[in-house]
C-alpha cells in the first residue's frame, strides 16, 4: 500500500509542476525556427478565435520537395477546462510548395496545437517539433483561474459566462491517470 501512495504522490507532484510550467508560457504563441525545419515559412491565424476559421500555411523548402518529402499536418485543440481533444491529422491543400489547412475551434478553447510530420523518400519520418507542439493561443484563455486575451474580462470570456469548474487546467486527466495507475499497482501487490 505504501508503494501505491508513493506512486500517487510522485505523479501528482509531476502534474502540478507541469501545470505551473505551462502557465508560465500561457498566451505566448510558439512556432518553429524555420532554419531548423524542412519548411521555409509558416503563417497561422493568431490569436485563434472560438467559432471562427483558424488557418495554417506551411511552405516546404525547395530542397525537401526535390527529395520527394511529403508533409502531414496534425492539430490538437485544448479547452479552458484543461481537456485537450485527441490529435487530428488535417486535410491539407497543396499548391506548389504551399500546404494549407484550416479548422474552426469550438467555444471556450484555450489554444490550438500543431505539428508537421515530414515523411522522407527513404521511408523515415521526423516530427517538427520533436516530441512537442507549436501553439497558437486563443483570444480568451484561462491561466491559474484568470482569463486573458483580447476577448477576456479577467473572470470569463466575452461570449462565455459559464462556470469553469473547480479544477485548474491540465490536472484532471493526469490526476485520473495517477489514480488508475495506483489501482493497477495495488492490484499487482
Amino acid at each position: 500500500m505504501r508503494t501505491v501512495w508513493t506512486l500517487m504522490i510522485v505523479t501528482l507532484l509531476a502534474v502540478c509542476s507541469t501545470s505551473s510550467a505551462l502557465a508560465k508560457d500561457a498566451g505566448q504563441d510558439n512556432g518553429p525556427d524555420t532554419d531548423e525545419t524542412p519548411f521555409s515559412s509558416f503563417t497561422a491565424t493568431s490569436p485563434s478565435v472560438s467559432g471562427n476559421t483558424w488557418s495554417l500555411t506551411v511552405v516546404m523548402d525547395q530542397a525537401a520537395s526535390d527529395n520527394n518529402t511529403t508533409f502531414e499536418i496534425t492539430t490538437q485543440i485544448c479547452l479552458n477546462s484543461g481537456v485537450c481533444d485527441p490529435p487530428v491529422v488535417q486535410q491539407v491543400t497543396i499548391e506548389d510548395l504551399t500546404h494549407t489547412t484550416s479548422l474552426t475551434p469550438p467555444e471556450d478553447h484555450s489554444y490550438v496545437n500543431w505539428r508537421v510530420k515530414a515523411m522522407y523518400e527513404d521511408d523515415t519520418t521526423e516530427y517538427f517539433p520533436q516530441g512537442a507542439w507549436y501553439t497558437i493561443w486563443s483570444s480568451c484563455y484561462q491561466a491559474d483561474g484568470v482569463y486573458y486575451g483580447v476577448d477576456a474580462d479577467g473572470e470569463s470570456c466575452a461570449e462565455d459566462e459559464e462556470d469553469e469548474g473547480f479544477l485548474p487546467g491540465f490536472t484532471l486527466i493526469p490526476a485520473l491517470t495517477a489514480v488508475g495507475l495506483a489501482i493497477a499497482v495495488a492490484r499487482r501487490d
